[in-house]
């Protein structure tokens, strides 16, 4: 399993560290003019026609995109209206478009734009005043990202379509569970999803097999539902932090699953160590409610072959200590180097 796994780790390494404003390519300051084929408002640099710089430039509205343009960074602006016309001469040809920190609501978006989008691969519009998401209809999307603004309902079917779709950032919203039921129905490939910071009862539903990184952190969530995992055979990364997990809310073996390489389970009102895999390589409770050190939550057996992979395990804020740790604990926790008690 482990060369799978490295390929895959350094994709989502990549969506991690580069959360908000990895637009990949940054070119030199422009210097002399812009490239003929470019919007007077904008910056069309020579080595890189296809790309139209309009970020940090106090716009108010979308100024109309030449043909030729496949790039176009609007990001940090004072961007109210999206003008219908706009986007006339890339609708088919237009692959990103990045619109965050501006002040777009959806009233303001005219139709004709954004909705005739059919070749977009990436479509930040993160730190808006959006409160229903806005999805283009290329089946050619790779990357969505609504972060930071007011999404309150995410009707079901928007993605059905959305095959290449491998990223999915919703975090700072006012989202709830019933909200985005059906959201993620029809998706294939995805990779990514966070959805940290709503208002969340539950993991989301209908996510699709493929996903790999689930982010939960700071909802309401009370428990997880049993085998909700085992429908999620590639998921490696798990964060269900700051909510409200209690014992009762997490059924036995329910994390149990071989797939699992992190899981942070910090900040909730667990009272005990819940079952884990021994693929596990890193396990956060630190600041639960925890009052035993239970070993047969890492080892069912051991033996030459039967051990725990755990490398880091925090514990501290909970009423454990050292001390708490049974005699044959090194038996069963062979790999783990940083184990965190305070």
């Amino acid at each position: 399993m482990l060369p799978l796994r490295v390929p895959i780790l350094a994709v989502l390494v990549t969506l991690s560290l580069c959360q908000y404003y990895d637009y990949d390519y940054q070119p030199n300051p422009v210097m002399g003019p812009s490239a003929p084929n470019c919007n007077q408002e904008c910056d069309c640099p020579f080595h890189f026609p296809s790309a139209m710089y309009c970020d940090s430039r106090k716009l108010k509205f979308v100024p109309i995109v030449p043909t030729g343009i496949k790039y176009l960074y609007l990001q940090n602006n004072l961007i109210e209206e999206i003008k219908a016309g706009v986007f006339d001469n890339v609708t088919d040809t237009l692959r990103w478009l990045i619109l965050d920190n501006n002040q777009i609501t959806n009233a303001k978006i005219a139709k004709g734009t954004i909705d005739k989008l059919s070749g977009l691969e990436k479509l930040f519009i993160s730190f808006n005043n959006l409160t229903e998401p806005v999805i283009p209809p290329s089946k050619s999307l790779e990357e969505l990202r609504i972060m930071n603004n007011k999404l309150s309902k995410f009707p079901s079917g928007l993605l059905t379509d959305k095959e290449n779709l491998t990223s999915i950032h919703l975090q700072h919203n006012d989202l709830t569970s019933e909200a985005i039921s059906g959201a993620f129905k029809g998706l294939k490939k995805l990779l990514s999803l966070d959805v940290s910071h709503n208002k969340l009862k539950k993991l989301p539903a209908g996510v699709p097999s493929s996903l790999v990184m689930l982010y939960a952190d700071y909802n309401v969530i009370e428990s997880i539902g049993a085998g909700y995992l085992n429908k999620l055979p590639s998921l490696q990364y798990l964060r269900v932090s700051h909510n409200k997990l209690v014992d009762s809310g997490i059924p036995a073996g329910v994390f149990n699953v071989t797939s699992l390489l992190e899981l942070d389970l910090s900040f909730n009102k667990l009272q005990s160590i819940p079952e884990i895999n021994e693929q596990l390589e890193q396990l956060y409770l630190q600041a639960n409610e925890i009052n035993k050190f239970d070993l047969s939550s890492f080892c069912k057996f051991m033996g030459p072959l039967n051990y725990s992979r755990l490398k880091h395990l925090r514990l501290d804020g909970n009423n454990v200590t050292h001390s708490s740790m049974p005699a044959d604990t090194a038996n069963c926790l062979r790999q783990a180097s940083d184990i965190m008690f305070e």
